[in-house]
């Protein structure tokens, strides 16, 4: 084959992959939309009829806790069983049981069927938890090595824009017809999905030979084996989950903060929301059009140093203006980081280990989050914000300098 045939034989395959991709995003995109609407609806619906703080947790910890739990164990049946069988019974499951409240609504009101709402939220949360690794294990298969960290980039920002669009809209859904019609938008939201879902090519992913017996727990203890000895893997995981710890002040605290430095403002508390998703979604196109550099921990690095370098200034800002444009910094680099933890991770962890490594990937984010709330959050009502943000900046401005000299070569493709 001559070298123009061979050029052009390998821009088809690139465009087939890409083609192929597109719509495998555009899949996950639609169903992540329904399901992200109708989940907060449930949330604000029983909030609004019992006025209870104990229903709106409970429903909270509900849709939560059982993704954390099951994560990782989905992880393993992401590398045993075929993925896109996977992610399509998972999200047919999802709106099996939506579709069931939707039924029972017909002879009861939300306020009567509370423990079954909170029932049908986990099982939700289950298939969610079913679903995450799979897709994160696939995509590598799909996207060309040099797309990779523009691929991610782009679902980061659908994400950051349903997630910031999710509760306007389900605010206005319910205002505008009966709640138990607005379930039914998952159920037609997950069979979209699942049609175009359809038409995506996935090929087998191959089986880990490495575990000495061929059952779950073997194959669960060889993927804890493998992340815990594989140096690189190791050190971008742990380098992940000490940035969401350390992200909890000047991420999950600002609204506190606001309210201790600027008043009880609700302009402000609106102003720091939009800013912060906004921040998110711009972080995410530019990650997406740039592709980073080809050194990925310099990405990361990129990432971590100004996370870090915002933080800080973000704790030494006591003028509104000034406070929300540091904001704003800050949460452009969010996914500068979170993009390239798991384009990394895609790169260079073998096809047949993705599913568990990437089920581990989300435990700790799981996990380490509510670590840090639970550590700051208390400490918050001890001392000031502003020298926890701080310290906190520093340390993540460590971590950049600390990985900044590490190189992890970029394999070839996966996409066939």
């Amino acid at each position: 084959m001559t070298n123009a045939n061979q050029t052009t034989a390998e821009q088809a395959h690139t465009a087939k992959c890409m083609r192929n991709a597109s719509l495998f995003l555009l899949s996950q995109a639609v169903s992540l939309f329904g399901s992200s609407i109708v989940q907060m609806a449930i949330i604000w619906k029983v909030t609004l009829d019992t006025s209870s703080g104990v229903w709106a947790m409970l429903l909270t910890v509900s849709a939560t806790l059982p993704q954390t739990i099951l994560s990782f164990f989905a992880g393993v049946w992401a590398d045993r069983f075929p993925r896109k069988r996977l992610i399509i019974l998972a999200d047919a499951g999802i709106a099996a049981v939506t579709l069931a409240l939707y039924f029972l609504l017909q002879y009861g009101n939300a306020a009567n069927l509370l423990p079954l709402m909170v029932l049908i939220s986990a099982l939700r949360s289950v298939g969610t938890g079913i679903q995450s690794p799979a897709v994160s294990a696939v995509i590598p298969q799909l996207v060309p090595e040099k797309h990779l960290m523009r691929y991610n980039g782009i679902n980061g920002s659908v994400t950051s824009v349903i997630q910031f669009a999710a509760p306007a809209a389900a605010a206005a859904l319910l205002s505008a017809g009966p709640f138990n019609r607005l379930l039914m938008l998952d159920v037609v939201t997950a069979a979209a999905g699942i049609l175009l879902l359809a038409f995506v090519n996935i090929a087998p992913a191959k089986r880990d030979n490495t575990a000495p017996k061929n059952t779950f727990f073997a194959d669960l203890k060889a993927g804890i084996s493998y992340a815990a000895g594989e140096k690189p893997v190791r050190r971008l995981l742990i380098t992940y989950g000490a940035f969401i710890f350390l992200a909890v002040p000047s991420g999950f605290l600002v609204a506190l903060m606001i309210t201790r430095t600027f008043g009880d403002n609700y302009a402000y508390l609106t102003a720091a929301e939009m800013l912060g998703s906004l921040g998110m979604v711009l972080g995410g196109l530019l990650i997406s059009s740039w592709g980073g550099f080809k050194n990925r921990y310099r990405t990361l690095t990129l990432g971590l140093v100004c996370y870090g370098a915002f933080s800080v200034a973000l704790g030494m800002s006591y003028v509104f203006w000034i406070f929300a444009a540091f904001l704003l910094l800050e949460s452009f680099f969010i996914p500068v980081v979170l993009t390239a933890a798991t384009t990394m991770l895609q790169e260079n962890v073998p096809e047949e280990k993705q599913g568990r490594v990437f089920g581990l990937f989300g435990a700790i984010y799981s996990g380490f989050l509510p670590l840090g709330m639970s550590v700051f959050g208390p400490l918050a009502d001890i001392v000031q914000i502003q020298p926890m943000v701080l310290v906190c900046g520093v340390l993540l401005l460590i971590s950049g300098a600390v990985n900044f000299s590490v190189v992890i070569p970029a394999p070839t493709s996966q996409c066939r």
